[in-house]
């Protein structure tokens, strides 16, 4: 029989929008149903309104989300930006900020920088802060996801076990989640971006380079969530390249927007950093043109690879290197589609994302979201409200 939590996934889904419906589509008797609902509505999590075409008497009650009473915060950290979002249950997107921030100023620092952030933003929506249920958080780094805790993480310096959801759950009644940025980027692609894939690749190439993989329309994490770390996948010919994780010949290191940023300055090129190659390319640079489509080849040899044995219906690059996507896709594209199974390539598009420098922001505040919805989680917090143990939601 369908619990109340499986029944609010039927009405945020949009399967069923009225009890009748409701009925109809779980097989369970009206009364089963309308104590079902009752309880979500008691609860703060469903809302009824008279919206409903009428067939001929009392128009229906129309089932919604209390998108007004419950929202999510997700946060994007990057190596050197903070974007935080605040987004309704419904995932609507009802504001957002992006600072420069550096991710080696450290824990404490960073973590105050986006509790200040949340509250300014809850106040620009006229949201109260118990509407916030859950915090999702994208961190540029390897994450045990259980525990939120970054593991290990080369570029952010004093945040190895740090116990991140602690930060927030020590000062807020709510949940906090962190997993590693490019996994929050791939959810936020398929959920606000353009590609409808259930098997697909988003490749983050900035600083470093990573991978998230959505799995059958999941997303696939692996058994500690290490899953996707490309970056250090040896790249052959390239043993002099040092790479930060320790080890030389990794993709990153090769390919990834600092070790070009560094081989252009080398070359009497100035560019500081990723967005730098990036603009020297847009300007038409030989040398940065030339690395760029490099770069491609040698990222397009590893995905070659994750083709034949993942078979994709998209790889969605992203990060601050796919601006130069005109080149870097021409790299990848070639090496993809020379080195992959035709079978596998046969319907394999190779694209820049769609879902904008907020698709991190947005993909984290998803992973709260699936969180807070997730049938399990509601028929818990509902027997434990049931038992006293926990408040009604705010």
């Amino acid at each position: 029989m369908s619990s109340p939590g499986d029944i609010l996934d039927l009405i945020s889904r949009g399967d069923a929008g009225t009890r009748a419906e409701l009925a109809r589509v779980t097989g369970m008797a009206r009364s089963t149903v309308a104590q079902r609902v009752d309880t979500l509505i008691a609860y703060g999590l469903v809302e009824e309104h008279e919206t409903g075409a009428s067939t001929g008497g009392r128009p229906p009650r129309v089932l919604r989300l209390a998108t007004e009473r419950n929202c999510v915060v997700g946060v994007d950290l990057g190596a050197t930006h903070c974007r935080v979002a605040l987004m309704d249950i419904g995932g609507r997107l009802l504001a957002d900020r992006e600072d420069p921030l550096r991710i080696t100023e450290g824990p404490e620092p960073v973590l105050r920088h986006i509790d200040d952030r949340m509250h300014e933003l809850l106040a620009q929506a006229g949201r109260p802060l118990a509407a916030v249920k859950a915090i999702g958080i994208g961190v540029p780094g390897p994450v045990e996801f259980a525990t939120g805790r970054p593991v290990n993480p080369p570029i952010m310096p004093g945040w190895h076990e740090y116990p991140i959801p602690d930060y927030f759950t020590s000062r807020y009644d709510l949940e906090v989640l962190v997993d590693n940025d490019v996994n929050a980027l791939a959810l936020g692609e398929v959920r606000h971006g353009s590609t409808a894939a259930d098997n697909l690749l988003f490749v983050k190439i900035g600083t470093g380079i990573g991978c998230g993989i959505i799995a059958g329309g999941r997303l696939h994490r692996g058994a500690q969530g290490a899953a996707g770390d490309i970056g250090h996948i040896r790249v052959p010919g390239a043993d002099s390249a040092a790479c930060r994780c320790g080890n030389t010949g990794c993709l990153e290191a090769v390919a990834g927007g600092a070790a070009l940023a560094a081989r252009l300055t080398q070359a009497g090129v100035p560019a500081a950093d990723g967005r730098a190659v990036v603009d020297l390319v847009s300007s038409g640079d030989p040398m940065a043109v030339r690395l760029v489509r490099e770069a491609g080849r040698d990222i397009g040899d590893v995905l070659a690879g994750l083709v034949n044995f993942f078979n994709p219906e998209a790889i969605v690059v992203g990060g601050v290197m796919a601006a130069a996507h005109e080149h870097l896709l021409a790299g990848v594209r070639e090496v993809i589609y020379q080195r992959s199974l035709p079978l596998a390539t046969h319907r394999l598009t190779v694209a820049p994302t769609e879902a904008g420098e907020a698709g991190g922001a947005l993909g984290a505040g998803r992973l709260a979201i699936d969180h807070v919805l997730a049938p399990d989680n509601i028929d818990r917090a509902l027997a434990a409200h049931a038992a006293g143990a926990a408040p009604a939601a705010r």
